[in-house]
């Protein structure tokens, strides 16, 4: 697959370089990849679907101007198409005064990780995932996913710069339900043998059944234990409105490097590499990944970067290229929080909340970060130390950074899990439970 790939790419810059007569600066990104995916719902599997494509975009540079397009079509005629809208819409751009060049020849810092056995993952291995989950959730409904995916990249330049990556990923994200109240448990990782669904299951059921008729609780001000998912959300909006260098340009992000924005307990890192990372080390320009640690003992103290804003910051690309960076900036999908040494972050707490979920979280001020949305999945009351009932959904409204500000971090958990980026396929972060001094609790979930 890998061969065919790599033809590809150098094919499409091939052709670039016919059409122009060699005058263009050009990328070629092609993936070869499966994505794969069983949904179920009232505990039974309803959709089995999966494509596979080879997907090709490319990028160039040409009198000054820039264009981009893909094609999913790779055959000659689709690629002579592909170059040919590509050079027709470049010169039809308005000049691109920030264009930053190609990525030269650089050394790779990995190839990837890649489990054969998930890459083929058949239906029914993954409907022995879900089996599991639905028997380890005793007579609940049950309803959710377990996907797979798996392939290769290969980046390729004009500059003579090419790279080629393999990947796999597995997920699972499921409920368990009663009449009254939902318990969620998810997962993200390289290999699909490494997917416990019964641990799954029956962690979505006890979450359940200890949500089961809950009851209101007034607007306010409230301590506050998050799982991992409910932090995962947090760290996902402070990469793309925060840490990105595009955001700092503009004037809309929170983060000051230097100083000691969060407290010391936070500790936040981009981890691309390593054997549990998920995804592929190269970024959308071809500049090989490398961790990056974004604030230390609650120092801002890296951005994240493309080749575009280090260019404007006198900088060096960090590997956070996206596709439309040019728009949204450089962004790390690849976050980590450090985990703490809290074994039981609860029982510290005098009055407080403990919240499973965030869901249709929004951002009403960027450079403050302040975001409304909704808990989900399971929120429970917390005296002394003790859940002592279950609570209905509420809404927020919260600044995302203030909530990590020195002294307002009570514990973080001492074990961090793997769950899926809210908004990357093949891509996980790592989060342990959050204590928090407070968290602004606007009203019920219906307003």
């Amino acid at each position: 697959m890998s061969g065919r790939t790599a033809d590809l790419a150098h094919q499409v810059l091939d052709l670039v370089a016919g059409a122009t007569g060699g005058a263009a600066e050009a990328e070629a990104t092609v993936a070869s990849s499966t994505l794969a995916l069983t949904r179920f719902a009232n505990s039974y599997i309803h959709q089995n679907v999966a494509d596979t494509a080879n997907r090709v975009r490319l990028r160039l540079y040409l009198d000054g101007r820039t264009a981009s397009s893909s094609t999913t079509v790779a055959t000659p005629e689709g690629l002579r198409a592909l170059v040919e809208r590509t050079v027709t819409a470049a010169r039809l751009r308005p000049v691109d005064s920030g264009w930053p060049g190609l990525t030269p020849p650089t050394q790779p810092t990995g190839e990837g990780n890649y489990d054969p056995a998930t890459a083929e993952a058949s239906p029914a291995d993954r409907a022995a995932v879900v089996r599991a989950f639905v028997d380890a959730a005793d007579g609940l409904s049950t309803a959710g996913y377990c996907r797979t995916s798996g392939g290769v990249v290969v980046y390729a330049n004009s500059a003579g710069h090419s790279l080629t990556a393999r990947f796999t990923s597995a997920a699972a994200d499921a409920i368990a339900r009663t009449a009254s109240s939902d318990g969620v448990a998810r997962t993200a990782v390289v290999s699909l043998r490494d997917v416990d669904g019964a641990a799954l299951g029956a962690r979505a059921a006890a979450k359940a059944r200890s949500g089961a008729e809950p009851g209101d609780l007034p607007a306010g001000r409230y301590e506050v234990v998050l799982e991992p998912s409910a932090v995962g959300d947090i760290l996902a909006f402070q990469a793309i409105f925060g840490y990105n260098a595009r955001a700092v340009i503009e004037g809309r992000s929170f983060v000051a490097l230097g100083e000691q924005q969060f407290d010391p307990a936070i500790t936040l890192a981009d981890g691309p590499l390593g054997p549990a990372a998920v995804g592929v080390p190269f970024d959308a320009e071809g500049t090989p990944r490398r961790p990056l640690e974004l604030a230390r003992a609650g120092v801002a103290a890296a951005l994240t970067h493309d080749r575009r804003t280090a260019r404007a910051l006198d900088a060096e690309s960090t590997g956070h290229a996206v596709v439309g960076g040019e728009r949204v900036g450089a962004v790390a999908h690849h976050l980590s929080l450090r985990p703490g040494e809290g074994a039981d972050l609860v029982a510290d707490v005098e009055r407080g909340l403990l919240v499973s979920d965030f869901w249709y979280t929004r951002v009403l001020d960027p450079r403050t970060l302040v975001v409304t949305g909704l808990t989900r999945n399971g929120v429970w009351l917390v005296e002394d130390g003790k859940i002592v009932r279950p609570v209905r959904n509420l809404r927020f409204t919260q600044s995302y950074a203030e909530a990590f500000a020195p002294g307002a971090v009570l514990g973080v958990g001492a074990q961090a899990e793997s769950i899926p980026h809210i908004w990357i396929d093949a891509a996980a972060t790592v989060a342990p439970p959050v204590r928090l001094a407070n968290w602004n609790f606007t009203g019920g979930a219906a307003g």
